[in-house]
């Protein structure tokens, strides 16, 4: 079953190590996260494969790496200065502050209606540049990576030779000063993007519009994100950005916050070099722009063909690597039950269940949205036990959950049969994968069988160029569900057919290989591993 609500997800990057709130052991700070362990291999493996396929397997593309601060006449002509505003409202009974667009007249943390009036807010961080500070030495931390590239536009035409059309793709890290983030990594102040600016001649900019729609869609398909969680959005033109002709975004249906967007798809035309260039009133600008006498450049294209400058359209593709991370992650997500639970097992457990349920209802110290949240993923469970008994961890892992007494029972009553009747699994593509293979001795203290599991973990890992871990921290069945939870393709166990000790000498240098998926085990000799997992792990 795949996931049914965030606080599933939620739970496992916790407790697994993919992603933590960010300075937790100080309260934290809302709107940032810490990647772990897991996490940051996972992300990483994101970027590189949109780079591998954006940059290393396209003939027209070429990287950049543009700096965080930059001058702040970048964002006056960009127009972010003046546009880059969320509305924003206080609540005057309970002094919170939301953003208008997202509340629907109402507070919600105490249900008032008796807000202010909305106010912009301009969402950029500003930072001080240098020792003095006054009204001049302030910077800007960037609210999107394009401007960059933009600013770069004739830097890499003239050291690439490049001819229209091509584009320049970049990775990199971006602030806004969100009013209210919300749901986990989705909305958050710090986060990275990945995105494109593919520049075409004016004319072809639709053509090219609609390739990338499809380009995209197929490469969320190739990392494992489902086409049926994915719509498209045609951006109706009285919701359009200032700079586009046209938009489309794709949205991702999450589990219980609904389709949000993943990535946007951008005709830009020539607003943004318009906007940047120089000699504007020669170029013959299709878009309206601000009057620019401080440029130093002329961003524009030589057309041999025309025997005339023109300035190029953009198309971008533009995607957030952490909504990207959360919309894997809930695809992969799924909890299975691998075999009958007797009902004399279930039924302790139906009954520290309702006894929990009780006591939440009667709690009045819990928040109300607390409350109805944990009463309605508790009523799914109730359902029916048998299937969804291993959400009873996620259950018991939501806001306000861990303050109810009754819970350590029902905790103590459902982990045992959860861990082994069920098994959560993440069914990541191998390439994303954070772990590709883990090698688990049979008896960690059989100094025979930890050596050989030891040498084939660090063959692999140097030969194979594939992350292996070595575990012997839990008896077998527990690592296979582990690794199951974190992803792993591949498990390998060293056992004493291995070594030559066991009935079938036919079986001496050779391991049994499990299948993260099918949970299906074969004999491989340890001479053939490395060609095994590569041909399985591409």
């Amino acid at each position: 079953m795949p996931a049914q609500t965030m606080d599933q997800v939620v739970s496992l990057c916790k407790r697994r190590g993919f992603i933590f709130p960010g300075s937790a052991i100080y309260g934290g700070l809302q709107g940032t996260y810490d990647y772990g362990p897991l996490g940051v291999e996972l992300k990483n493996n994101l970027k590189m494969a949109w780079w591998r396929a954006n940059v290393w397997e396209r003939d027209d593309m070429e990287g950049l790496d543009a700096a965080i601060l930059m001058n702040k006449s970048v964002w006056r002509y960009s127009g972010h200065e003046e546009t880059f505003v969320d509305p924003m409202v206080d609540c005057r009974s309970c002094k919170m502050r939301w953003r208008a667009d997202h509340i629907q007249g109402k507070c919600p943390n105490c249900g008032s209606t008796d807000l202010t009036e909305p106010r912009p807010f301009n969402m950029m961080f500003k930072t001080q540049v240098g020792p003095i500070a006054d009204e001049e030495s302030f910077a800007y931390l960037r609210p999107e990576t394009a401007q960059g590239i933009f600013v770069n536009f004739k830097n890499v035409l003239d050291s690439t030779n490049r001819k229209l059309p091509f584009g320049i793709a970049q990775m990199g890290k971006a602030f806004r000063n969100e009013i209210t983030p919300r749901n986990f990594i989705f909305r958050v102040r710090e986060f990275e993007q990945m995105e494109i600016e593919y520049f075409v001649r004016p004319g072809e900019d639709e053509a090219w519009h609609e390739r990338w729609l499809e380009d995209r869609l197929r490469w969320w398909a190739s990392v494992g994100v489902s086409r049926e969680n994915l719509s498209v959005y045609d951006v109706p033109r009285d919701e359009l950005a200032h700079y586009s002709k046209r938009t489309y975004d794709l949205f991702y249906k999450f589990p219980s916050i609904g389709a949000e967007e993943l990535e946007g798809i951008a005709n830009r035309t020539d607003f943004d070099l318009g906007s940047h260039t120089k000699d504007q009133e020669k170029l013959n600008l299709h878009a309206r722009v601000k009057a620019n006498p401080d440029s130093t450049e002329r961003l524009s294209f030589f057309d041999q063909e025309l025997k005339q400058h023109i300035v190029p359209f953009v198309i971008e593709p533009s995607a957030g690597v952490d909504r990207g991370v959360l919309a894997v992650l809930c695809d992969a997500y799924a909890e299975e039950q691998v075999k009958a639970v007797p009902a004399e097992r279930l039924k302790p457990i139906e009954e520290a269940l309702q006894a929990f349920l009780k006591s939440v209802g009667r709690n009045e110290k819990l928040h109300a949205a607390h409350k109805e949240a944990i009463l309605e993923a508790a009523e799914r469970i109730t359902g029916d036990l048998e299937r969804n008994l291993a959400g009873v961890g996620a259950l018991l892992g939501m806001p306000g959950a861990e303050s109810i007494e009754v819970g350590r029972k029902l905790r103590g009553q459902a982990e045992p049969v959860a861990d082994e009747f069920y098994r959560s699994v993440l069914r990541l593509k191998p390439a994303l994968a954070p772990i590709k293979v883990a090698v688990l001795p049979l008896k960690k203290n059989n100094e025979r069988i930890v050596a050989t599991a030891r040498q084939i973990r660090s063959q692999l890992q140097r030969s194979g160029g594939m992350r292996t871990v070595y575990d012997d921290t839990a008896a077998i069945g527990k690592l296979y569900r582990r690794q199951d939870e974190i992803g792993t393709p591949f498990c390998i166990t060293v056992d004493f057919d291995t070594l030559g000790e066991g009935k079938d000498p036919a079986l001496t240098d050779t391991v049994t290989i499990r299948d993260r998926d099918t949970m299906a085990q074969e004999r491989v000799p340890i001479a053939e591993l490395d060609a095994y997992l590569k041909e399985r792990l591409r």
